[in-house]
């Protein structure tokens, strides 16, 4: 049977030390389309109007686990993001493994001739599209939404 894919638009979220990536999907939850990267300082009240604007289902946040699957700095700092999300009542807010959106999303640009100075902010969202689509790909292919619930602290 076709497995069915929860109605709504997410956010999907790549947490970075500078800036915040953000991407949307279609309501249909079919395609991840980039939205803005922000500041990361001022990203929590930014996202908080994305989600006024959007209404999503929930925020997809990406986690930085390096290619050996250790947990690193940069994973520390996503989960707190995630919580600070959680806390001002944005979510509900959902973790997937983005191992491979950042790599690729260089990977993708530099295939398409970019000068990657120029790219920064652009890489930012190229990540959280990639991150949103994969998730999306897997809740359509698998029938449960991907990674873990974020709760409460």
């Amino acid at each position: 049977g076709k497995t069915r894919m929860r109605h709504g638009v997410r956010l999907g979220i790549d947490v970075g030390r500078a800036r915040v990536g953000i991407a949307r999907s279609t309501p249909d939850g079919q395609i991840a389309v980039p939205v803005i990267t922000l500041d990361r300082p001022t990203a929590v009240l930014k996202i908080a109007e994305l989600v006024a604007e959007w209404q999503p289902v929930e925020l997809v946040v990406g986690l930085p686990i390096n290619l050996q699957g250790k947990h690193t700095a940069s994973t520390e700092d996503a989960e707190q993001f995630a919580r600070e999300l959680l806390v001002a009542g944005l979510g509900p807010v959902r973790m997937v493994d983005e191992r491979l959106s950042t790599v690729s999303a260089s990977a993708q640009l530099r295939a398409s001739g970019k000068n990657s100075k120029k790219q920064r902010p652009v890489i930012d969202q190229v990540a959280a599209v990639i991150l949103l689509q994969q998730s999306l790909d897997t809740e359509r292919l698998q029938g449960v939404p991907p990674g873990v619930i974020v709760m409460a602290p």
